[in-house]
């Protein structure tokens, strides 16, 4: 991460002593100091009161770490270091300590509703996988760096949405990308954007996915005829080209095998007659001719 930070509390590790050995030293001097109670009594006093107060001084000092959980120490405001390893551990006991996850951190975005690239407002969701990798800057930069990836996950998906168009359109280059259609696109544009805000609370973006996509109300009536209209025109368009190649290719054969001589006239006829057949939506009903061609 230090790559694209320039300023900042950066982090760096501290050291701090085995807990179990801290333990074990904490009841030997308590054993010891029973003893010698038991024993001396009252020429053990003073002896008892050093051991009492070296037992609660090593007591004070405890701290638990999980797995994936760093420790924070700061010593009168002053950033000491972060200890990340697991287990009981133990440090001075005036050291403030401060527990800071590291573990991955799903954050669901609710559904926004924005303005694509064309101005039409869509709903739009999302979910952030993050999590803590510098454990001084989430502590010391920000406020709150949970609190600040909530807002910057909203606002990162509001300024993403903008730049794409919801679908394509006829006016559109070819290619373009878009929200329906680029999904993946549109989850690396988000992601990178998120990790380009939330770097100064030392947070790093794992992954990010579209999880709701759809127009608004308002307007989700009117687009979806749009799309309908949309998908009739290019379904006719294919039985139209479709209908003109059998037509060509049954006019082909029939003047290369010589079953029938057609003026240009009868040609056209019988052209119109198999266009209406191939394209029409409904059965044709046929019409049988007793009399001659021409009559």
């Amino acid at each position: 991460m230090a790559g694209y930070r320039s300023e900042g509390t950066f982090e760096k590790t501290i050291t701090t002593a085995n807990g179990i050995a801290m333990l074990l030293l904490l009841l030997a001097l308590a054993a010891i100091g029973i003893a010698g109670l038991l024993v001396a009594r009252q020429a053990f006093a003073i002896p008892a009161i050093a051991i009492l107060v070296a037992v609660v001084f090593i007591a004070s000092g405890f701290f638990m770490l999980q797995p994936n959980v760093a420790g924070v120490l700061t010593l009168f405001g002053d950033y000491l270091g972060s200890e990340r390893k697991a287990g009981l551990r133990w440090t001075l006991p005036w050291n403030s300590r401060r527990r800071v996850s590291v573990r991955a951190r799903n954050h669901n975005v609710d559904t926004l509703k924005v303005n694509d690239k064309r101005g039409n407002p869509v709903e739009i969701g999302a979910v952030v996988v993050w999590r803590v990798e510098d454990t001084a800057q989430a502590s010391f930069d920000v406020d709150d760096f949970e609190s600040f990836v909530r807002v910057q996950c909203e606002s990162a998906l509001r300024h993403v949405a903008t730049g794409y168009n919801y679908d394509t359109n006829e006016e559109d280059e070819e290619g373009e990308i878009t929200l329906r259609a680029g999904a993946e696109v549109v989850a690396d544009a988000l992601r990178e954007q998120l990790q380009t805000r939330v770097q100064l609370a030392g947070v790093k973006i794992e992954e990010a996915k579209l999880t709701h996509l759809a127009y608004a109300p308002e307007i989700a009536g009117a687009m979806l005829r749009r799309q309908q209209a949309e998908a009739v025109i290019s379904a006719r368009s294919k039985i139209v080209i479709g209908a003109v190649s059998m037509v060509e290719m049954a006019l082909k054969s029939l003047s290369e095998k010589n079953v029938v001589e057609l003026d240009d006239e009868r040609r056209a006829a019988m052209v119109s007659n198999l266009m209406v057949v191939l394209c029409s939506e409904r059965d044709t009903q046929p019409i049988v001719n007793t009399g001659t061609l021409y009559t």
